[in-house]
């Protein structure tokens, strides 16, 4: 069988996510019933019936407030606020679903590992390996702020931070219980035999932590480890540690560079780069003819927010207000550097595909990207979805939805039949855990894996 697209619908426990000023759309639900769990419930049989792989659950910890020093614009058109913990939507979710999976995304900043390895385990036992945790640093100054920091911390530091939190977790995961720990010896009034769980005894640079982990091995024991990252620090992280990576790139010769990069780093650390799947971000408008999803196009666009997208730029340090102030006619340069996003930072620069003028990069905020989105009946969207699939060199996609519920029903009813009788998507799903339907292989890591070099082994006696 040839290569197949692995789709996950790429979401946010929130009143909107990435698309701005839609939420005044007639059929826009979502800012209405996002903290109605039936919501949920209901996108999650959709999905399963539209065999999707996953719901890829972003987070933020604050509210974007770079874009003309103030909160307003994100706080006015709902930009991922108000928001609500994406990890307790899970098991919701899981109990109407068999197969459909879960990346819920938590920051190594902000969040002690030891609490995050109990939610993971948690949340893996209650979906049968389910599970799988988005890695993310953090990148908004007023997450910095709500968590007890004057500023944010260094970029680069973050990313160290982050490689601890992984040896902590995978000890926790890993090491801490031996399988077979619960014993259920009545004779011995024994459920938990004592010396097959073991304190880990953590002393690094940024945590101390004693253990044992409080959860016995989850179906996975480790969840499947996802990561969005391109820059330098955050491909050389997905390399040593991810087993999904979601990379961005204005073209697929862009994005196949980073796959290709990631893959490489990979092979650096020791690893089968085939136990790293590459995702990218896809967005799609369609219809049942041409002209219906021109339509829809046009309907979204005429209600686009300049202002909230301006806002979520600033995700990457920079103040849209203060390039307006720039020529406009001038070629276009950061004046400073940041320690925000620096993957959004080089869509404007290094990562476009032409040098932009400022004029043109303030033009890009000003109405929906068309050449980021995909629109138009089921068979010319199958066609650019395949385009991109194989001239990026990803396996998989991150799929945006701009109204929702709408949009995510239409593409299962229109186009996911048509990618299926082309053969590049699955019509039924593998059985087995998340990792198993990934990778085809065993519900644990792979022993390739760094987080694998944790896993208890005793000591030989002689």
């Amino acid at each position: 069988m040839s290569k197949q697209i692995i789709l996950n619908a790429f979401d946010m426990n929130s009143s909107m996510h990435n698309s701005h000023g839609l939420w005044k759309h007639p059929e826009s639900q979502r800012h209405q019933r996002y903290k109605d769990l039936d919501y949920w419930i209901d996108l999650a049989k959709t999905l399963e019936k539209g065999k999707f792989d996953a719901v890829f659950f972003a987070d933020v910890l604050g509210v974007y407030d770079v874009y003309q020093k103030s909160k307003d614009p994100s706080i006015r058109d709902g930009l991922q606020v108000p928001i609500n913990d994406p990890a307790l939507l899970v098991p919701a979710m899981a109990s109407v679903t068999e197969h459909l999976s879960f990346a819920v995304t938590v920051s190594t900043t902000y969040e002690a590992p030891f609490g995050n390895a109990r939610r993971f385990s948690t949340l893996d036992h209650l979906t049968k390996g389910r599970v799988a945790w988005n890695v993310v640093t953090s990148y908004l100054p007023n997450a910095a702020r709500n968590f007890g920091l004057e500023k944010m911390i260094r970029h680069d530091e973050r990313y160290d931070i982050a490689h601890e939190y992984m040896d902590v977790s995978y000890k926790l995961w890993e090491s801490s219980w031996e399988d077979g720990a619960v014993v259920e010896d009545r004779e011995a009034d024994t459920l938990v035999e004592p010396s097959k769980v073991h304190e880990i005894n953590h002393e690094g640079h940024y945590f101390s932590v004693e253990g044992p982990h409080l959860s016995e091995p989850s179906p996975q024991r480790t969840p499947v480890i996802y990561q969005a990252g391109t820059s330098e620090k955050g491909r050389e992280f997905a390399s040593k540690h991810a087993e999904c990576v979601f990379v961005g790139g204005p073209t697929p010769e862009r994005i196949h560079y980073y796959a290709d990069d990631i893959r490489e780093r990979a092979v650096k650390h020791g690893r089968n780069p085939d136990h790293v799947k590459i995702f990218s971000f896809l967005s799609v408008i369609v219809g049942e003819t041409t002209e219906e999803a021109e339509a829809k196009f046009e309907a979204y666009n005429k209600l686009w927010s300049a202002d909230a997208a301006k806002a979520q730029y600033g995700a990457s340090g920079y103040d849209v207000a203060e390039f307006e102030e720039m020529d406009l006619d001038e070629p276009f340069e950061y004046k400073k550097s940041t320690e925000g996003g620096q993957y959004k930072a080089a869509t404007l620069t290094k990562d476009a595909p032409k040098k932009l003028t400022v004029r043109e990069v303030l033009n890009r905020f000003e109405s929906i990207d068309r050449n980021s989105v995909i629109v138009g009946n089921p068979s010319d969207v199958a066609d650019a979805i395949q385009f991109q699939f194989e001239a990026s060199g990803v396996d998989g996609f991150n799929l945006n939805h701009l109204v929702t519920p709408g949009d995510l029903e239409a593409f299962v009813e229109l186009v996911v039949p048509e990618l299926q009788k082309r053969g590049l998507y699955k019509k039924d799903y593998q059985e087995g855990t998340l990792r198993e339907k990934l990778f085809n292989k065993d519900a644990r890591l792979p022993d390739d894996h760094p987080g694998k070099n944790y896993a208890f082994r005793k000591e030989v006696v002689r």
